[in-house]
């Protein structure tokens, strides 16, 4: 059963992403929305434990979220993809459950 894990606290406030990164499962995705996008910025601290996730986990960001914080495609990890709103559902639709890293 794959899970959609939501983090959205700001991994410089939290150990959500870590703690979420930890345990999520082959097949699982993560989705990074609110201020949990500052965890897919490339070159802070969490760079590379986030990008050796993405090796096997499908992680996403939230564009709205991003753009609301002022930050552009060119800041985040290369190894992740945007979505909008409808990316959103469409990871919902195709996950049994979802599960809110806080």
């Amino acid at each position: 059963m794959s899970v959609l894990h939501l983090v959205n606290a700001s991994p410089f406030e939290s150990a959500a992403l870590s703690r979420c990164l930890a345990r999520a499962g082959e097949g699982d995705a993560v989705l990074l929305l609110e201020n949990g996008v500052y965890g897919a910025l490339a070159g802070c601290r969490f760079s590379d434990e986030v990008a050796a996730a993405a090796t096997r986990l499908d992680i996403r960001v939230l564009a709205p979220d991003l753009d609301a914080r002022g930050l552009c495609a060119s800041n985040l990890l290369q190894s992740l993809d945007r979505v909008g709103y409808d990316g959103f559902v469409e990871l919902a639709v195709r996950h049994e459950l979802s599960l809110t890293w806080t």
